[in-house]
């Protein structure tokens, strides 16, 4: 008899796979205990990706000519700038806001990018993990927030013609399920959508598919990232603040971890729209030698899915 065949991955066609510095443990500008970006480079593109985010703003050369010719050369193309925002604080921070996502989206506009992912602003140290402010927003707060980011939004498309794709994050103010559905509801589709990140939603209690079912019309994006649920449990019964779980590997390689991929990528290729899945695996800080091989294995494993 003739051996059963395993049946093929189903095409996900509107889905563009990219990788990001983060997976190489890139998170400031400029850091010793990270990579060089000229290493980042070579090895993301070595490892059969085509698209990239900026990363953190300074870490690859800002010069639009200079970068340009850095990824052309690599076969590479930029997706993404990011940006991180306070708008919760209200009016108050809007100028210096503004200030830094217009050098951020100028740079991603001369990329030929789309795309400004943001991130709102975490209430611990991002480098001490100190606890800075508090981790629940007043009803004012909440209103600054959301009138902010459709301000932002609006005058991101008309400056510079990019969308922003706010992204739920650990140790913010827009985390897991309950506060991302009171953002998306407080604020106009038209001009605020999300960067769903699998693993941050994860670990903050979310189900990436039912989010994709529930708010599909709101999501712009994807970041791919899986959660070791035995970390997880740790860290939650711990109350080890983000920084210290990543050094932890609460952040896994998949498919190891939480949420299994191919049910958010079948979800999100039935959107019916093209949609990025930037691969980022949080391993600030990680030896130069650890990024390379797993994101050649994680590039190997969304093909299989058919990404």
């Amino acid at each position: 008899m003739a051996a059963a065949h395993q049946p093929l991955p189903t095409a996900l066609d509107r889905i563009r796979v990219g990788s990001a510095p983060d997976s190489w443990g890139v998170w400031f500008p400029d850091d010793a205990r990270q990579v060089p970006w000229r290493r980042f480079l070579d090895e993301v593109a070595e490892a059969g990706y085509a698209w990239i985010e900026l990363g953190p703003y300074g870490y690859l050369p800002t010069d639009p000519a200079r970068l340009t010719d850095e990824t052309a050369r690599r076969g590479l193309t930029v997706s993404a700038g990011t940006v991180f925002t306070a708008l919760h604080r209200g009016p108050a921070v809007w100028d210096a806001t503004w200030r830094h996502v217009a050098q951020v989206a100028e740079l991603t506009r001369a990329m030929g990018a789309r795309h400004l992912v943001v991130i709102p602003a975490f209430w611990r140290d991002d480098k001490t993990a100190e606890l800075i402010e508090s981790p629940e927003l007043s009803l004012a707060q909440w209103r600054d927030l959301a009138t902010g980011m459709e301000r932002l939004a609006h005058q991101v498309r008309e400056t510079y013609g990019l969308e922003i794709v706010v992204h739920p994050h650990a140790d913010t103010h827009i985390d897991g399920e309950a506060n991302v559905a009171r953002f998306l509801d407080a604020t106009d589709p038209d001009l605020v959508r999300l960067c769903l990140d699998t693993g941050h939603y994860a670990y903050c209690g979310g189900d990436s598919v039912k989010l994709i079912e529930t708010y599909g019309d709101r999501i712009g994006y994807l970041h791919l990232k899986q959660v070791d649920p035995a970390i997880l449990a740790t860290v939650v019964e711990q109350g080890v603040p983000f920084g210290p779980a990543v050094q932890r590997g609460v952040m896994c390689e998949p498919p190891a971890g939480v949420p299994a991929l191919e049910p958010v990528l079948t979800a999100a290729q039935g959107l019916g729209i093209d949609l990025f899945a930037i691969v980022e695996q949080d391993m600030y800080p990680c030896p130069p030698d650890q990024p390379f091989p797993i994101a050649q294995r994680t590039r190997r494993y969304l093909r299989g899915c058919g990404a």
